[in-house]
């Protein structure tokens, strides 16, 4: 299949530079999320009605994600599928926009349910000012949930963010302060990373004292997302480059949170090639290649270090969304074969036959 502009399916593989593996996506409109394998082969998929926004594989191969919720981008449930579909677990909230879950089994949640104060709301800088704009702001708030639904801590982001230097930026609305995108936890669970999209801002909160021990991005990234810990002690990311000042264009970047330094940068060539308004992703792989989401244009694609391009897919699943006839995809992740989640599991194209005709890979004659 191809789209106007660009072939869909498989586009691009050199097995000799990529990390092999399989990729986990899910249309940002649909029912379903896929597995393919490095030839673009469908080898599994998980169906839950009412939709599966955005997930990711726990060790013993659970699929962990949002559903699509009433008023994008948000969603209502975080819900747990077992290997055949199965919903073995779910936890409701309306103001739910991202989860993580931790290594004791509860679940650290991203909530935007806060209202700032009339008082603190007036101090806020930044943003375009309305006749509608509210009293008071929404603020963030990240949760740590037990299975059983018990809320056990919260941390306020009104609490720790200064009004004169957590700019909004001009370009968006005083509904909230700080709009916050993204949360992922560290290994350990003893400090999460917080995206503050419409601040162009990443924190690193300790979970036990709530203070924020590095603060990055303002006037050097626009409105960002994934931000997540690797092994060497830095920080990959996604900066999407809306509402950056001259060229729109996105780049992945790894900080050191020690020096705040940009130490590695993926970006097209020509930059213009790669960007996503908003959405996408980037997870460092563990030969060092970067698995990167382009979430607007559903494209999923590998680079090396020195920026090549060793694996390509384009999300096939054009359906209708709130921007038209589109074929989106939140965010990728890539698992080894090794990986927990895959050990023992049947993972036959064979199976997928018919999805593979239509869309696969080598194997069915597929864009390659």
């Amino acid at each position: 299949m191809t789209t106007s502009y660009r072939p869909t399916g498989l586009t691009r593989c050199n097995p000799a530079s990529a990390y092999r593996g399989y990729t986990l996506f899910s249309p940002n409109v649909g029912d379903d999320a896929y597995l393919v394998d490095m030839s673009g082969n469908f080898v599994h998929r998980w169906h839950y009605p009412g939709g599966i926004a955005y997930g990711y594989l726990l060790d013993n191969g659970n699929l962990l994600f949002r559903d699509q919720g009433a008023n994008p981008p948000g969603a209502d449930h975080i819900r747990e599928l077992d290997w055949d579909s199965n919903l073995v677990w779910e936890h409701c909230d309306p103001s739910l926009r991202r989860h993580n879950r931790l290594p004791d089994g509860n679940n650290l949640m991203l909530l935007q349910r806060d209202r700032i104060s009339p008082e603190l709301t007036r101090r806020v800088q930044g943003g375009f000012a309305t006749a509608n704009d509210p009293e008071q702001m929404f603020g963030d708030q990240v949760v740590e949930v037990t299975p059983d639904g018990s809320e056990v801590n919260a941390w306020h982001s009104g609490d720790h963010l200064d009004p004169e230097t957590d700019v909004i930026c001009p370009l968006e609305s005083r509904a909230a302060w700080g709009g916050a995108n993204d949360l992922t936890s560290s290994p350990d669970g003893s400090t999460f990373l917080i995206s503050f999209r419409i601040l162009d801002t990443l924190a690193m909160v300790d979970r036990a004292s709530g203070e924020i021990t590095w603060k990055w991005g303002a006037g050097i990234i626009s409105h960002q997302h994934h931000p997540t810990y690797l092994a060497n002690g830095n920080v990959l990311l996604l900066d999407n480059g809306a509402h950056r000042r001259g060229l729109s264009y996105s780049r992945v970047l790894e900080v050191d949170p020690s020096s705040s330094e940009i130490v590695w940068q993926y970006q097209g060539r020509p930059m213009a090639s790669f960007f996503t308004h908003f959405t996408g992703g980037a997870q460092r792989l563990p030969n060092g290649n970067t698995l990167i989401t382009e979430g607007m244009a559903g494209r999923m694609f590998e680079v090396t270090t020195a920026g090549e391009i060793v694996w390509e897919f384009v999300s096939p699943f054009f359906v209708p969304s709130q921007h038209g006839v589109a074929n989106g995809v939140f965010r990728a992740h890539r698992y080894g074969p090794d990986h927990p989640a895959l050990r023992g599991r049947q993972l036959d194209p064979e199976g997928f036959a018919n999805l593979n005709r239509l869309y696969g890979g080598r194997l069915y004659g597929g864009q390659q």
